[in-house]
């Protein structure tokens, strides 16, 4: 029987002095090389770098930030979905958000550190945290209030507007609703409901509120209905309690998220032909949208520009060290397709291929 071999160790970590020795520079010259700084030809720089990715070279990632005195590291939580943990990521847009804000600060040499909703301080007190994103807080969020109480450079939406440490990044609730609706109204619509989703944040109670006033103002009946959870089903549920009433909407804008495709089947099981006997819009960052007969109308909240936005106020302010309060408004984006063009509704009857998207 053979002898076992010894297990194999790392392998050895590639030092500066080993890249030094095998371009044959000295070290001073290939770390200022790979720094980009100190005088020398292009040809020695290339040599030094050349030879420092064949060796397998990294900087001392660690050793460099405790020099610099920071980690680079910013923590991020969705408020929102604190009762469902990881729940968000299949929400496409939190998903585009958290993708786009990971880009954003990864461009400014910062890394994200996905972080429970519901976590305290005794969870993230050891992390050596430079600032940190709440995405959607609910009211009085424990983790805004945590962030903000421990001076750490804070990017939420605009309820923290004013205060030290804090940046914000929203959309014109009013606005993007208002546009919507007026949308409809001119289209003919009189009863316009609106699904919403069941957790009570500020975009989502200010949108209930425009609802309503909107309503007012014509002498309409605001009609609205709440889903008991996040995804998809629950989305669908809320749809189908709308449409099944005596009187029956003859429009329909869906804020919560749901795929626009699975909005529009529900609609055609209660009977009601999109956009002939009903009008749809739905806030979505879908791209099946634009490829379901009839294409659908969404409202895009624009969340890469939000992130982007928001990045750019937080990095503004590590670099700066200012305390002072900053923020942005966003535009949303209305994508107006077939379904809620009442004109559309002869060719438009859920049978026949549209072609593709009728955008105007």
């Amino acid at each position: 029987m053979s002898a076992a071999r010894p297990a194999e160790g790392p392998l050895p970590r590639v030092r500066l002095v080993d890249v030094a020795r095998e371009s044959g520079l000295s070290k001073t010259t290939v770390s200022a090389a790979l720094n980009g700084t100190g005088r020398m030809s292009e040809e020695v720089r290339r040599r030094a770098r050349e030879t420092a990715r064949r060796l397998g070279y990294r900087p001392n990632a660690t050793a460099r930030l405790l020099r610099a005195g920071h980690a680079r590291l910013i923590g991020y939580a969705v408020g929102e979905f604190a009762g469902e943990p990881g729940t968000y990521l299949t929400s496409p847009y939190f998903a585009r958000l958290t993708s786009a804000t990971t880009a954003a600060a990864l461009e400014h040499g910062y890394a994200l550190v996905l972080l429970p909703s519901r976590c305290g301080p005794e969870e993230w007190a050891d992390l050596p945290l430079d600032a940190a994103i709440v995405a959607d807080p609910v009211d009085r969020d424990p983790l805004v209030e945590d962030f903000l109480a421990a001076r750490i450079p804070l990017f939420t939406d605009r309820s923290v507007e004013g205060r030290p440490g804090a940046h914000w990044v929203d959309v014109d609730t009013e606005g993007a609703v208002r546009e919507v609706l007026d949308h409809l109204y001119a289209q003919g619509a009189r009863r316009i409901a609106l699904v919403l989703p069941g957790t009570v944040i500020r975009f989502h109670r200010a949108a209930a509120d425009t609802h309503r006033r909107w309503c007012d103002e014509r002498g309409l009946t605001a009609r609205q209905a709440r889903t008991d959870g996040a995804g998809d089903g629950p989305v669908i549920t809320a749809v189908e309690a709308v449409l099944s009433g005596p009187e029956p909407p003859d429009a329909l804008f869906v804020l919560a998220e749901a795929g626009p495709p699975l909005v529009l089947e529900a609609v055609r099981r209660a009977g009601l032909a999109v956009p002939g006997q009903l009008l749809l819009v739905c806030a979505s960052e879908e791209s099946s949208a634009e490829h379901t007969r009839p294409a659908v109308s969404t409202l895009s909240l624009q969340p890469a520009a939000v992130a982007e936005k928001g990045i750019e106020l937080l990095i503004a302010a590590l670099e700066s060290g200012s305390r002072e309060s900053t923020g942005a408004l966003v535009p949303t984006r209305l994508e107006i397709r077939a379904s809620s063009l009442r004109h559309a509704q002869g060719p438009y009857d859920n049978t026949v291929d549209l072609g593709g998207p009728g955008t105007v």
